[in-house]
């Protein structure tokens, strides 16, 4: 193996561990190896969206636009342990994306029935007196919109082929199946829906304190070694910058547009191709 490959193997280990957990690579085989019929083929928009570097970005971007709904919020902040244990709850959401995207039907289907059944647990009461329950359709629904917004912006702007129209909205039409079995009512199937879903959320959206805190953490103080500080606060920037304006303010997040269009732009794509590079050409595929 010559000395760039080992390089490469070794930055890409680095990353898949800290995003997979140490039983990362079974549960890749398992996930991707296993024999049995697929919902999605491997050359479908999801499939596509959610094998490319660009989730890196999408996924912090995800994770700050869900923290604007105050009910959503409040029940991360009580019960996810997103701050006591960050990569345990990003190697849970990983692996769930994974097996839902590419398990098989049985796997997929599973994975669902597990967070279904963690969802009727998630309960409590928000600062502001109203009462919460993670399996509310109306509340997965938005985690469902905002994430699935989050992945293909990113993959818009920073994925190694990006979908032309009719493959982006396959790709919300697809991922709809995913939310609908979680519990999700009214799901949009297409880019254009998916947009009214979105806006029709803003009257409920407000930056908490929790929010901001949440902010705080993802962006200012990340759960990363010394080593990946200087890479994750590109990712961080890129996903900074495909928030929406009216978001900023309220989780006391920058807006520099020129800068955003240039040099984070920029930066995003040298990011998210040095993932690309590291990880290699993708999950492995069954003989």
């Amino acid at each position: 193996m010559n000395p760039l490959e080992t390089v490469r193997r070794r930055v890409g280990d680095t990353i898949f561990s800290r995003v997979a957990g140490d039983e990362g690579p079974a549960r890749r085989d398992r996930i991707h190896l296993s024999e049995g019929p697929r919902r999605f083929a491997p050359d479908s928009a999801i499939c596509r969206v959610h094998a490319d570097a660009s989730m890196f970005v999408g996924g912090i971007r995800a994770l700050l636009l869900q923290s604007m709904h105050p009910l959503a919020m409040a029940a991360v902040d009580a019960h996810s342990g997103f701050r006591g244990d960050p990569w345990g709850r990003l190697q849970r959401t990983s692996t769930f994306l994974a097996e839902t995207t590419f398990g098989t039907i049985e796997d997929a289907d599973r994975a669902v029935a597990v967070v279904r059944a963690v969802h009727e647990r998630v309960r409590g009461t928000a600062p502001d007196g109203r009462a919460y329950v993670a399996s509310d359709p109306h509340l997965i629904r938005w985690v469902h919109v905002a994430e699935i917004d989050s992945f293909l912006r990113a993959h818009d702007r920073y994925g190694a082929r990006p979908l032309d129209a009719a493959g982006r909205d396959a790709y919300v039409a697809e991922t709809a199946h995913i939310a609908r079995a979680l519990g999700a009512v009214d799901v949009p199937e297409t880019v254009a829906e998916l947009q009214q879903v979105l806006s029709d959320y803003r009257p409920e959206l407000e930056g908490t304190p929790a929010a901001r805190r949440a902010a705080r953490f993802i962006l200012i103080h990340p759960p990363v070694p010394l080593t990946l500080r200087a890479p994750y606060g590109l990712l961080s920037a890129a996903a900074v910058a495909m928030m929406p304006r009216w978001t900023r303010w309220p989780l006391r997040l920058p807006y520099l547009p020129l800068v955003e269009a240039t040099a984070v732009r920029t930066s995003g794509v040298v990011i998210t191709e040095g993932i690309r590079w590291a990880m290699g050409s993708g999950p492995p595929t069954r003989g």
